[in-house]
């Protein structure tokens, strides 16, 4: 397979205060390519000054210039445009300087009075692509590193819920809202509490950068270390609103929660504590898919003197409770011009009621999307927490083996 030539430049950069060296060098290139673009400048400081690098597709550049020692031209050169392609000139006696200075950055290295046309020209073509070539693998490498970021943070948004011991059985759904992303602003987390109390949160940080997926990940972690910790469900929002003053990268910034606290009860039956802060409040399933709303508080973040009050809620045996941030309900429903809201929320909850819960929420996703006309713009979390004895839950029992744990 023979390798395709390098494309040829449009403009060379020639760094030279010899009158004579000057001219011999712009012949010889124009003898080999008449189109192309010669700029001459007598010295490194007029060159970083007048901004020429970033108008020219390679420096030709001569290390003995007035002013300049060794290779101080070179650095300057490439403090000033780390992605310049630099070719030096050096003098036959130089050429040890030569090899330092593509050891220091530069491309490569001609000796004055070695080179003719076509050496010139190659040497700087390939210096040109070499340098493309170091860009492209240097903005691999970013990426690499900014998707290796992503997926730490992202295993920080999407965690394992710690719920072992515990007769609840948790399912969840993550997508972010931003192209190309795997993360969001959106968390959410259920935590079995030392007291046997089950924890369960969903948030939403305003705003869809890294910057608010880094600080939902520290709000998730923060909310399970101080149920871990034992702090007591009323304490748990004014603390984990303290983490928020002091943690974000912008004053203004608010983040929106669901919390819920969940005390099983015999048979399968539980009662639980919905608080809202500025969120939307989670769904009943069953027997019919019906909200639970508290009084909604303020969001984290805007006043230092909200509080959030509790709304009790019985669970009869079976129960499922679903937990979600708005991005599920602010896309296109199925009136024209409005948004699905809670309504139409509750109305395809009732549509899908037959359905398994552990599909429930990527189904919902799915039909929210088709009412959209497509993907959800916002970040979605979900997440769906149940007796974990519900018959939905669970396989077959067989007959042969008793009654059988749940799935």
């Amino acid at each position: 397979m023979t390798g395709s030539v390098p494309a040829a430049p449009r403009s060379v950069l020639l760094v030279e205060d010899d009158p004579g060296d000057a001219f011999l060098v712009q012949e010889l290139l124009a003898e080999v390519d008449p189109d192309l673009r010669v700029v001459v400048s007598e010295s490194v400081s007029e060159v970083v000054k007048g901004d020429l690098l970033r108008r020219s597709d390679c420096v030709l550049l001569d290390l003995n210039l007035p002013g300049t020692n060794g290779l101080d031209g070179l650095r300057r050169i490439l403090r000033a445009h780390g992605t310049a392609a630099v070719c030096v000139l050096t003098g036959l006696d130089d050429e040890h300087l030569g090899m330092a200075a593509v050891a220091a950055g530069a491309q490569d290295y001609l000796v004055k009075g070695k080179v003719d046309g076509q050496v010139l020209i190659r040497a700087v073509r390939y210096a040109v692509e070499r340098r493309r070539a170091e860009t492209s693998l240097l903005r691999l490498r970013e990426e690499e590193l900014a998707a290796a970021e992503s997926v730490r943070l992202e295993r920080g948004l999407l965690p394992s819920p710690l719920l072992a011991g515990s007769a609840v059985r948790a399912r969840s759904f993550y997508r972010a809202g931003r192209t190309r992303s795997l993360i969001g602003g959106d968390f959410f987390d259920a935590v079995l509490g030392p007291t046997g109390t089950v924890h369960a949160i969903v948030g939403d940080v305003c705003g869809h950068g890294p910057d608010e997926a880094a600080l939902g990940a520290l709000l998730r972690v923060s909310w399970r270390a101080l149920v871990l910790a034992g702090v007591d469900e009323p304490q748990l929002l004014p603390k984990l609103q303290q983490v928020l003053v002091s943690e974000r990268h912008d004053p203004s910034l608010f983040t929106t929660v669901c919390t819920v606290a969940i005390r099983p009860g015999p048979e399968g039956s539980a009662d639980a504590l919905v608080r809202l802060a500025g969120h939307p409040p989670p769904v009943s399933l069953r027997p019919e898919p019906c909200p639970a709303a508290p009084a909604v508080g303020l969001p984290l973040g805007v006043s230092t003197e909200a509080t959030w009050d509790a709304l009790p809620v019985s669970l009869d045996a079976q129960w499922a409770l679903m937990v979600y941030t708005d991005g599920l309900i602010e896309g296109h429903g199925p009136v024209a011009g409005e948004p699905l809201w809670e309504e139409g929320l509750l109305a395809l909850l009732a549509e899908e009621r037959d359905i398994d819960l552990d599909e429930l929420p990527a189904r919902l996703v799915e039909r929210a999307q088709e009412f959209n006309g497509g993907a959800l713009s916002d970040d979605v979390a979900i997440l769906v927490l149940s007796s974990d004895a519900a018959p939905a839950d669970a396989p077959p029992a067989d007959p042969g083996s008793g009654a059988g744990e749940p799935a």
